[in-house]
């Protein structure tokens, strides 16, 4: 039964990668933590490292994800250079920081964190003007020296810490440079290998320093068997929303990416 389940949620974070630009954080994450905890025991090493196990797998899974999902985009003719780079070089330096901050605090601390930066994201979407609504006035800007440096490590800080692609502020800062919900979503896809890439890289390295034994199937903090049932079913759902790639409309697009967003939210507060 466990696994039957990652292998569904799994096919869901194939389609919310493809159509909404989350490559598994939003998923993974919160799931990943509460099947370790209902089926190992809060007490147990697996339930006591449920978080950094849950956030490691995560960034796992997103490679693939994220990799898979960009090349469906690129052929779909979705994807904007200048904004990708060196956006995405400076997210890739944040993201080593990032996944090395949070090996040392506590899982709960983390959880706090993910929820605090959901609820944040949640009021930025719905206060600021020009993301539920695209203004048809509005013009196209390339981002400033200042939002490329800072945002690009900030973000990567920020996503790699919480086991996230950073779609949730890569989504909303493209956004308001003018672009559409589907080429927005669809940049947030390679925009979140760096992070992905930089936090497995440096779970796996930086766990050698843990206290904990997980077993023979983990990989400092990854759970190589969960991996791979998530990406087989990852897989299925990127094959399945393939089809859907630009046919949303923008506003119908706009809200349901931020009604994913208050679910894993409400998911994530339930304890």
């Amino acid at each position: 039964m466990f696994y039957l389940l990652l292998a569904l949620f799994g096919c869901l974070t194939g389609i919310s990668s493809v159509l909404f630009g989350f490559g598994g954080g939003f998923v993974v994450v919160p799931l990943l933590y509460w099947m370790l905890l209902g089926s190992q025991g809060a007490d147990s090493v697996a339930g006591q490292s449920a978080m950094h196990i849950a956030v490691a797998t995560s960034t796992c899974v997103m490679i693939v994800n994220a990799l898979v999902a960009s090349r469906r985009h690129q052929r779909a003719g979705n994807l904007i250079r200048h904004y990708l780079w060196p956006l995405g070089g400076y997210i890739g330096l944040g993201a080593m920081f990032g996944a090395a901050g949070a090996m040392w605090v506590s899982g709960e601390l983390i959880r706090y964190a993910f929820i605090v930066y959901l609820g944040v994201t949640v009021a930025d979407c719905l206060l600021r003007r020009g993301f539920l609504e695209q203004s048809k006035r509005q013009q196209l800007r390339r981002l400033g020296a200042g939002e490329t440096l800072f945002g690009g490590v900030g973000i990567g800080i920020i996503a790699t810490f919480l086991g996230v692609g950073g779609s949730v502020m890569t989504v909303p800062l493209l956004r308001r440079c003018g672009l559409s919900m589907t080429q927005a979503t669809s940049m947030a896809n390679p925009l979140s290998v760096p992070v992905a890439l930089a936090g497995t890289t440096t779970y796996m390295a930086l766990a050698g320093f843990s206290r904990f034994d997980l077993g023979p199937w983990f990989v400092g903090y990854v759970d190589l068997l969960a991996f791979l049932v998530l990406t087989l079913g990852s897989l299925l759902g990127i094959r399945l929303a393939a089809p859907w790639i630009g046919r949303i409309p923008d506003r119908v697009h706009a809200r349901v990416y931020v009604g994913l967003l208050l679910l894993v939210l409400f998911c994530m507060c339930l304890q």
